[in-house]
C-alpha cells in the first residue's frame, strides 16, 4: 500500500474531516480513505476479521461512565492493606 501527503489543506475542510472522523468513531486516515472510496464508487472495504474481534469494541460515553462509576472505589488506596 502506498501513502500520500496532502499539502495546503484549507482550515474548513480540515475541521469537517476531523469532525466526521470523530462522529464516526474512526481515525482521520480511515475517514479519508472511506471518503475517497465513496467518491470513486469503490464501495466500502470489508472489515477484516481478527482473532480478538469478538472481544474488542468501542464503548459509548454512557457505557464508559457506567464502568468508571462501577470501579471508582478501586482507585482508593487503603494504607492498612499494605501493612
Amino acid at each position: 500500500m502506498s501513502s500520500i501527503t496532502i499539502h495546503n489543506l484549507d482550515e474548513r475542510l480540515d475541521i469537517l474531516l476531523r469532525k466526521k472522523a470523530k462522529e464516526d468513531g474512526k481515525s482521520l486516515n480511515k475517514t479519508i480513505q472511506d471518503l475517497l472510496r465513496q467518491s470513486f464508487n469503490l464501495g466500502v472495504v470489508p472489515k477484516s476479521k481478527n482473532a480478538f474481534e469478538e472481544f474488542c469494541g468501542l464503548w459509548s460515553e454512557k457505557e464508559m461512565q457506567e464502568f468508571e462509576n462501577g470501579v471508582s472505589d478501586m482507585e482508593t488506596i487503603n494504607a492498612g492493606d499494605w501493612e
